[in-house]
Formats: C-alpha cells, structure tokens, sequence
C-alpha cells in the first residue's frame, strides 16, 4: 500500500460523482447502489482481512471501485459481493477486493529530506563495517516501486562501492497489481519531470515514451506482496525501514501495533522514515524523533551499551 497520501484524499483526489439513478439499482455510469448495511460489511470486511480503516467519506470511492467487479461476477448488490467472498471466493477474488480499495499515490524522490538523512547514515554505516557487509533495507507499503527505486538508485550514485556490499532492498505491498508494476520497472518518461538533470540521467529511454530503471538498481530489489497486519516472514534485521503514508489508512490502535513490530525487526540504532502527517503513537516507546519524520531505535550497539 505503500505510497500514499490522506492529502491526496482529503482534497478529493478519491471523487468519483455519481451519475442519476437509471434503472434498478444501477447508475449510468454501472455503479450499483450501496445501502448503509452493505458498506457498514465492506467495511469491516476490509478492516478485517487488511487493517484499512474507511471513513464514510470513502463511500463514492467503494461505489466507484466495487461496481464494475460486482457486475463481472454476475451479482446484482454488494451484499451479494460480501456473501461471495465470505463463502465461496478464491484468494484470487480476494485479492481483487483489497486491490480495489487500496489507493497508490507516489513519486520519484518523494519526501527529500528522507534521502539526505539516509545517503549520510549509510555513509556512516559504510566507514565503520568492513567492505562488502550485510545492508538491508526495507520499503514497506512500496506501491508502485518509485520509493524503492529511489532509495537504491541514490545510494549506488553517492556510493558505486555498494556494488561489492551485500546489499537489498526488500519492497511489499499489499496490492499485488502495483507489486507486479513496480517489478518491472517501467515509467512513463513524463513521471522524470520535476527531477534534476544528474536524478534522471540514469532511466533507459525505451523510445515509446516509457523509462526503465537501471538493471544495476532492478537487481538490488525483491518485491513481494504482504499484508502488514499479518505475520511477516522476514527476520531482519534492517538498517532502515520506509513506510511512508501507509499507516493513515489504520485506525490507531493498528497503526501503533505495525510501528511496534518495525522496532522489533530494527537494527540497534538503525532508522524509520514515516510519512507527513504520520506518527508513532503508542508504537514509539521504542524510537526517538531524530528528525522531521524519521525515528531511530531506541536500541543500542552492544559495544556502546557496554
């Protein structure tokens, strides 16, 4: 799920007008009617199986994403939809429900600042571990693979000699159609505007209007799908962690409980960049506040705690 913005939706960027009632129970555009009981049951369904939490201000937005699914499947209501997929559904039509109301918003080198503080820490890392060591990173809620491309893309720029490093990214995402875009990192070349000349030299130019990441970067990066309200199959540790305008989809006993499990899976002093409008809220007692957005585990080196 990962990048994504409460902006973005708080300025109406999830609108869809509905068109007038034509016919039974169906609108112009094939967006069916939802009572209050059927969206009252997608939403808890999808708080159920993903931790999303959807404001009545979200209703459009399920009409306009859910409509065109129902119809595909045959069924007349969405509590038709919710019976389907609680009694008879695959896990792919599962997946097609979440992926419906997961929202991805994001860009290149969003949230600068992240990046300064991350080249200057892993520059730090790189004085002090023997050559070629062990550097993971973790882009949690990746989307469309902008943020991990980013991350890899700046550090091999600042350091070449990451190439003789251990080193990968690990991006998820809980939507496996944005997991499948981001892997084969391929934009269209109009999403480079706004960078500098020296950011955006590195894309392949691919002459159909599309860039591709550099090879060197796509190889650094495994992306897989994963909810982060359930277990997680890694173990750590990571040297960072980036999640970034995730949690603001969780309500915030959810949103302390998956920034808790990140401290868990930290390095000793190792950091977390977290969205704008994010914070840690009950999850912090294990990070301190080092910067605008970005937290550092509480927890020490053993040669320092000694």
């Amino acid at each position: 799920m990962a990048a994504k913005d409460a902006r973005h939706a708080q300025n109406g960027g999830w609108s869809t007008v509905l068109a007038p009632v034509v016919g039974e129970g169906f609108m112009e555009q094939g967006e069916i009617s939802l009572s209050e009981r059927e969206f009252s049951r997608i939403k808890a369904r999808v708080y159920k199986v993903a931790g999303i939490s959807l404001s009545d201000a979200k209703r459009t937005l399920v009409v306009s994403r859910l409509s065109k699914i129902v119809r595909a499947l045959g069924l007349v209501s969405f509590d038709d939809y919710v019976d389907f997929l609680e009694k008879g559904a695959s896990s792919s039509d599962g997946q097609d429900f979440i992926n419906a109301l997961t929202t991805n918003l994001t860009r290149f080198y969003r949230e600068d600042h992240h990046f300064d503080h991350l080249r200057t820490y892993v520059g730090a890392l790189m004085s002090e571990r023997p050559r070629g060591q062990r550097l993971r990173i973790w882009s949690a809620g990746c989307s469309t693979g902008q943020e991990p491309y980013t991350i890899g893309m700046d550090l091999l720029a600042a350091f070449p000699e990451l190439k003789r490093w251990d080193f990968k990214i690990l991006a998820t995402d809980i939507d496996t159609a944005v997991i499948a875009k981001a892997a084969r990192g391929i934009y269209p070349e109009n999403e480079l505007s706004g960078l500098s000349a020296e950011r955006a030299r590195p894309f392949q130019k691919l002459g159909d209007g599309n860039v591709q990441v550099p090879q060197a970067v796509r190889e650094l990066i495994s992306f897989k799908p994963l909810n982060l309200i359930a277990e997680w199959p890694m173990k750590g540790p990571f040297d960072a962690i980036f999640c970034r305008n995730v949690a603001i989809y969780f309500d915030k006993p959810t949103q302390g409980a998956v920034f808790g499990r990140f401290g868990k899976l930290l390095a000793p002093e190792a950091f977390l960049y977290i969205g704008h409008s994010e914070n840690l809220g009950s999850g912090g007692d294990g990070f301190r506040l080092v910067g605008k957005t970005i937290y550092q585990s509480k927890r020490m080196n053993k040669r320092e705690a000694a």
